[in-house]
């Protein structure tokens, strides 16, 4: 088993590793061996942390139903919130931090805390997803929560193989109700060369609420109501020899608002302006000269070899993405020098590159791998502001841009990692595990003149404004994790860990805002004070994990608890002004329990539950009070109860989002959603039905009541009341050859 384990260690994160270790491993299932917890295939009964494998059917099966990436993770992840229904995933947070996603072992954040990782992929692509929950100091920055590990698929089989889908969804609550998908990949897998191309294409409608009213669209992180979708992944690879192999993808990713149908802000803007949510409707004829959505390309390309330098694995990943992520038109005020509304969007677009080399020895009991990765990026954030008169005459639905200003100063970074993780048996069923990681940052930021600035200058109320300086700004932190696994045998583990996680700054959000006076003499506007590089250098915010937990995997019955707490000596906010982030000196902490059991009967029947009990607590003046909602992640439960018979399958779940509170009288409010999961295979493909909402409840999603809280200056809650989806049903049919 060794020896197999050599042959596909330190394959691509995903690309190599999902079809060879489908070869190579002879376990009881691919869930028994990870990449996501140290890097390099490792089997999970020898991993001291809690990991979650979503395989493939559990995946098909939440997707082929209806459910959505963002809901789907929240179902079957014990340690991740319930997600938004729009395009954002902004908060949903893990054990109650951000987390690291990445596609192949790619990331997909970036310094600009933007949350759109999970508006990246199709589900059709996806051959499984890899979860390891609480922070990390294995992957460097924005690990505090969790890493979520997202593997493509490559050819299943040998020869010419492919797949075929098609679904419709609807709640029959409206005539535009309705969305459509098709996919299909092709594939083919030879003795030394395999490829697969998948293609996959969904076209949404309106969405409707429990009570059949259209719900708002959300114009704060962007909407999915009439939203087009494509995702183009072409994966392949050469193997060219028992030691050396090739492999490389390339992803086209687009999604974006496809309709003309938004939310009316009343004529001349009067329901923004007067606070009047009698005003707020939905209605035909929106337009915007900008793209509203987000369009992605990724490619990488990774090389591995086995039994080189002195008998260690090597593996070497390549990658490259592009995004450009486009917002809502979005109303605000600007004095020029009399108060007027108008609306703008933003454009922001992120470019990354990076270089990832790791070698890996084993000894008798010692294991130990080490490698370094380095990561550039570049940022640029602009702005539209919009004609005003046909914006104020179409009540915000016509948006055609007259002033083309900046958003967030342009910056550009560089990180360089290097770091050594090793694992030694003390006794034969005490493992030791520990590891160090060092990361310098390099940011540079370009002169920036405020956005308001440039929107009133532009506008004619001062001829030019001054820039904030920018500069350069660098910062390092060093992580380090250790642990200890008792391992009773394949089937029982226990284990106790420390780990080390960071949060990045994110500079776009940090700099570019300053006070500034018009000069009556040279009509410039001038900067009295600013938030800028020289008097405020970036920093990392670190935290620190304590966690204990217990693995069982034996006959029918699998289960996984884990209880940790996470502390920061810093807090980030928002300033629901400007929207800035803030970082303040007040320790954060959180304490939870997140677990999982269920168990499958000889006769088909499998029934289980999972949830995260969960508080999370700010000290303020030596006293611990709850952190505010817009934050802080609700505690949850998921039941489920399923039937496999011959041809027919069957699931019901069930999803508990508990009440949270905190010291300001905010409130996230508890509620429950079911589901109902039907599937037929014969020879000619499968079908599957899925109810999503079983029951039509009446909720207002988690996302909604954060935006609530973050926007609540604007002093119009219902702009931001953004409801569940009501009953929906779901039809998909595929078929393999």
């Amino acid at each position: 088993m060794k020896k197999q384990y050599a042959v596909i260690a330190l394959l691509a994160s995903g690309l190599a590793f999902s079809q060879t270790a489908k070869d190579s491993v002879t376990s009881k299932g691919i869930d028994d061996v990870v990449i996501v917890a140290s890097r390099k295939p490792t089997k999970i009964s020898d991993i001291p942390g809690t990991v979650w494998v979503v395989q493939k059917e559990k995946i098909q099966e939440q997707a082929k139903s209806g459910v959505p990436i963002k809901e789907m993770l929240s179902i079957l992840i014990p340690s991740m919130d319930i997600g938004p229904q729009g395009r954002t995933n902004y908060g949903q947070n893990m054990r109650g931090r951000s987390a690291l996603v990445m596609i192949d072992g790619v990331s997909l954040n970036s310094i600009r805390t933007i949350s759109r990782q999970l508006d990246a992929i199709d589900p059709f692509n996806i051959e499984r997803i890899e979860v390891l929950s609480g922070a990390s100091a294995i992957y460097g920055g924005n690990a505090t929560g969790g890493i979520i590990n997202i593997i493509t698929k490559t050819p299943s089989k040998k020869g010419i193989s492919g797949e075929t889908e098609l679904g419709v969804r609807t709640g029959f609550m409206g005539k535009d109700d309705h969305d459509f998908r098709a996919a299909q990949s092709i594939s083919g897998k030879g003795e030394k060369l395999f490829g697969r191309l998948g293609i996959a294409y969904q076209q949404n409608g309106g969405v409707y609420g429990a009570d059949e009213k259209q719900l708002l669209t959300d114009i704060t992180q962007t909407d999915l109501q009439y939203n087009q979708t494509i995702d183009i992944l072409a994966t392949g690879g050469y193997q060219f020899n028992n030691k050396h192999k090739i492999t490389a993808s390339l992803q086209y990713y687009n999604s974006k608002f496809n309709g003309d149908r938004s939310l009316y802000l009343g004529q001349n803007l009067s329901a923004f302006t007067t606070k009047n949510a009698g005003l707020l409707e939905m209605r035909d004829g929106f337009s915007s000269n900008k793209n509203v959505g987000t369009e992605r390309y990724m490619g990488t390309v990774v090389y591995n070899a086995n039994g080189i330098l002195g008998g260690q694995d090597l593996y070497v990943q390549l990658a490259t993405r592009g995004e450009k992520l486009g917002f809502y038109p979005f109303p605000g005020s600007v004095k020029i020098p009399a108060t007027i509304s108008y609306m703008s969007s933003s454009q922001q677009d992120t470019y990354y590159s990076g270089l990832k080399a790791l070698l890996s020895k084993s000894w008798r009991g010692l294991n130990v791998t080490y490698g370094v990765d380095v990561d550039f990026e570049k940022f640029e954030g602009n702005q539209s502001v919009y004609d005003i008169a046909k914006t104020m005459s179409s009540g915000g639905l016509v948006n055609e841009t007259k002033y083309s200003l900046g958003r967030y100063p342009t910056n550009r970074s560089q990180s360089y990692a290097g770091y050594a993780q090793a694992k030694y048996n003390i006794l034969p069923k005490l493992q030791l595990n520990a590891g160090i990681r060092y990361q310098n940052i390099n940011v540079n930021v370009d002169d920036f003149v405020a956005s308001e600035k440039q929107t009133q200058v532009a506008m004619g109320y001062g001829s030019s404004a001054s820039a904030i300086p920018g500069g350069k700004s660098s910062y390092n932190m060093t992580l380090a994790n250790a642990g200890l696994l008792y391992k009773f045998n394949e089937q029982h583990q226990v284990w106790g860990t420390f780990s080390q996680g960071v949060s990045l700054a994110d500079p776009s959000k940090y700099y570019g805002i300053g006070i500034y006076t018009l000069n009556t003499m040279t009509n410039n506007w001038d900067v009295t004070s600013s938030i800028n590089v020289k008097e405020q250098p970036l920093q990392a915010i670190k935290t620190n994990q304590f966690e204990v937990g217990y693995r069982i995997n034996t006959g029918g019955l699998r289960g996984q608890v884990a209880g940790f707490m996470s502390n920061s000596d810093k807090t980030v906010t928002v300033d629901k002004k400007t929207f800035q982030l803030l970082v303040n000196d007040l320790k954060l902490r959180n304490m939870g329990i997140e677990a999982e059991i269920s168990y499958i009967l000889n006769n088909g029947v499998y029934f289980g539950a999972s949830g995260l009990l969960i508080k999370s607590e700010v000290d303020t003046n030596g006293e611990w009070i709850k952190q505010e909602v817009y934050n802080a992640s609700p505690s949850k439960l998921v039941t489920y109860i399923g039937y496999t018979i011959q041809n027919w399958s069957f699931r019901f779940q069930s999803l508990q989002n508990f009440k949270l509170t905190d010291n300001l009288n905010n409130e996230i409010d508890g509620y429950n959603t079911s589901d109902l999961m039907v599937g037929y295979r014969f020879n000619w493909g499968k079908f599957n039905l899925g109810i999503q909402n079983l029951f039509n409840t009446d909720y207002q999603t988690i996302w909604s009541k954060r935006s609530q809280i973050l926007y609540s200056t604007y002093g119009l809650p219902d702009m931001f009341n953004y409801k569940g989806r009501g009953r929906t049903f779901n039809l998909s049919y595929t078929f393999d050859f």
